[in-house]
């Protein structure tokens, strides 16, 4: 007999819940009906914030660059979307990295949604990708800058202890510089100019 496990994590409300399962598959020679039936490991429960900051880690500890998406996003009337980060205190894009197993469209909405308060009309073309290393001093990011067509803000930001604040500018009132290495990222947006780097 051999012994195999599986596991499964899945978000539920503040936690996330990993549980396992085992099971024995016959060996060569064996009959099956020799085989366990799967039977089910102990669940435990991981609070959500606890569980961001490990995958975090893992991803520095895996020294691989991280996936971001960024939305050079507009209202109807042509007003950009621009969040004001707690870290540094500046404007930024609104962002964020993309989970496991997650399509960069919904990426790109969720965090929209999450950061901005905003819904997605329209997703637009790529305006750019962009991988300087020293891009962003927390990691090394990979961010894909996307075009999209928004609401106005329907909500406040999710993560208060990220975002401050969520406003529109009319292109005239746009910063000069922006966080994380996001003033050329906008610029070239503006100018609808397709970068990547």
């Amino acid at each position: 007999m051999s012994r195999r496990y599986s596991g499964r994590i899945f978000n539920q409300g503040q936690q996330v819940i990993v549980s396992f399962t085992s099971s024995e598959s016959p060996s060569a020679g064996e009959s099956p009906s020799a085989a366990e039936s799967p039977s089910a490991k102990p669940r435990f429960a991981i609070p959500l914030g606890v569980w961001g900051v490990v995958k975090e880690a893992a991803r520095h500890v895996l020294r691989r660059p991280v996936i971001g998406i960024a939305a050079a996003a507009r209202t109807a009337d042509g007003r950009w979307v621009l969040v004001r980060r707690t870290d540094t205190g500046e404007w930024a894009l609104p962002g964020g990295t993309l989970e496991w197993g997650e399509p960069l469209r919904v990426a790109i909405a969720r965090e929209l949604a999450e950061e901005a308060g905003v819904r997605v009309q329209e997703l637009g073309g790529v305006a750019g990708v962009y991988s300087r290393p020293d891009r962003d001093l927390r990691f090394h990011a990979v961010t894909i800058v996307v075009h999209a067509r928004v609401s106005e803000p329907v909500e406040p930001p999710n993560n208060p202890a990220e975002i401050a604040e969520v406003r529109l500018f009319r292109s005239t009132e746009l910063p000069e510089h922006l966080a994380h290495g996001m003033t050329d990222m906008l610029h070239n947006a503006r100018r609808a100019e397709v970068v990547w780097e």
